[in-house]
């Protein structure tokens, strides 16, 4: 059986690979230096990242920087580079992205000698290909494993750009037995560009296993990963349904059999299907249909263009900087988008909440109630409504656990976006709604309420159930 990992760093899956073969082969070669020398030259293959990493791996590999010097463990090889291949790559530049891995022609467009990031196994039309090329006739390896590299820093350095989903791609044309990789969680429910990827991997019914950590520091604990990270076992040979397990510290959850497809998103944990099920049967309208959708009025967070002093004709402007919330003033002419939404009533609520890193999570940031007419920056997402008891309704049901558990599911990161609000059900706004009315409506269980409770923390801005 023949290995690859196709974006080696230090060298750590080829050098735990190869010592397993090693204990693992002793009966089929006897000989030390026969097992090692097949094992290094027929089976363990990489392709580096960088020529740093490269080094770092043949010296993990060979114990040798070079693998045809002295001091590697196998004389069988007659070059340097033994089966750690690296060359360095360039990007290919198409109206300033690159046509392969989308990152900046700005950004990285660089002089020779300095690194480009263009990393070879996924800068090429043909995964195949690329490996006859490099490694001198076809290959079929039987496993792919690693830990691709995750992102590329954007143009303005405001979101970074995922690559880890073209690395899984690549690694599937070579259509390995078995492929597992750790990359971040952030696919299973949001992430820039990933819509198509998300769709393939909940399709997919070949990945056999699935462990998942909402907190990466559980996995890295020097490297914090917003939204957690995963590993996956893919095996072409089985079909069927996945068995997930969940970890957060000391709390595992599984192994679970479950359809990774059941829903548009991956829901994380398994004990929150019941409830989900059971919201969805009741096939109400989403709350989506009265939220607006990003920058509604058309002014980003950073917008600037208003003023701090009350005109006649002036509208409030609602807008957060450095954390700190704030109005302003703004002409009504100088409002040129939904213009139909100014003079309703709003419940703001901030886009960005907490980033899913602890247990139990209060998900969301406070609401704020918004009077007719008002407007506000790209900060705030918010719901709109015709009455100030209206608000004050839509307030009480934010606050509750209920809501806030819903949101969970599609929440992977700080932000709350418009998508994650999907499978909040509409509610009619003529009362206080409390967790227990909630509850009592939708039939949950004692077993399961005790479930929202350990996940979702009490707000001191919700209302008791007592009140």
């Amino acid at each position: 059986m023949r290995f690859l990992d196709p974006f080696t760093k230090s060298g750590v899956f080829l050098r735990q690979i190869t010592e397993r073969l090693v204990d693992g082969l002793a009966t089929q070669y006897p000989d030390l230096q026969e097992r090692v020398d097949h094992i290094l030259t027929e089976q363990v293959f990489g392709i580096a990242i960088t020529e740093l990493t490269a080094l770092l791996a043949r010296r993990s590999l060979y114990c040798s920087r070079e693998a045809n010097s002295k001091h590697s463990v196998t004389k069988k090889f007659d070059n340097a580079d033994g089966h750690i291949w690296f060359e360095p790559t360039q990007h290919t530049w198409v109206r300033g992205r690159c046509k392969f891995c989308g990152a900046s022609q700005d950004a990285y467009s660089r002089e020779d000698g300095l690194e480009t990031h263009a990393y070879a196994f996924i800068h090429n039309d043909d995964a195949k290909d690329f490996i006859k090329e490099i490694f001198g006739e076809p290959m079929q390896f039987d496993i792919v494993i690693g830990n691709p590299p995750y992102q590329l820093g954007s143009d303005g350095g405001t979101r970074d750009i995922p690559i880890y989903q073209k690395f899984v791609n690549s690694a599937k044309q070579l259509d390995p037995r078995y492929l597992a990789m750790i990359i971040p969680s952030r696919w299973m429910a949001s992430g820039l560009g990933l819509t198509e990827f998300r769709a393939e991997m909940l399709a997919d019914n070949h990945i056999k296993e699935l462990y998942d950590f909402p907190i990466s520091k559980d996995v890295f604990p020097n490297v914090e990963v917003k939204g957690g990270v995963c590993y996956f076992l893919r095996d072409t040979n089985e079909e069927g349904k996945c068995l997930v397990t969940t970890t957060r510290g000391n709390d595992v959850t599984g192994p679970l059999a479950r359809k990774l497809d059941e829903y548009d998103v991956f829901v994380r944990d398994g004990r929150a299907v019941s409830i989900l099920k059971k919201v969805l049967a009741k096939s109400e309208k989403s709350i989506n249909t009265i939220l607006s959708v990003d920058k509604e009025f058309g002014w980003t967070s950073n917008f600037d263009g208003f003023h701090l002093a009350e005109q006649e004709d002036d509208v409030p402007i609602y807008y957060i900087r450095k954390t700190k919330r704030a109005i302003g003033y703004i002409s009504r002419d100088d409002i040129f988008k939904s213009q139909n939404l100014i003079d309703s009533w709003k419940v703001l609520v901030p886009q960005a909440g907490s980033g899913g890193g602890q247990v139990p999570d209060y998900v969301v940031g406070k609401p704020l109630i918004a009077p007719n007419p008002s407007v506000c920056t790209q900060s705030f997402l918010f719901f709109y409504v015709d009455s100030k008891s209206e608000a004050e309704s839509i307030e009480s049901y934010y606050g509750t656990k209920f809501l806030r558990f819903l949101v969970s599911l599609r929440k992977i990161t700080q932000h709350a976006t418009r998508s994650t609000y999907e499978w909040v059900p509409l509610q009619t706004w003529d009362r206080v709604w409390t967790d227990k009315a909630l509850y009592e409506k939708y039939g949950l269980t004692e077993k399961e309420i005790e479930y929202i409770d350990s996940q979702i923390s009490a707000v001191d801005w919700a209302v008791d159930d007592g009140e």
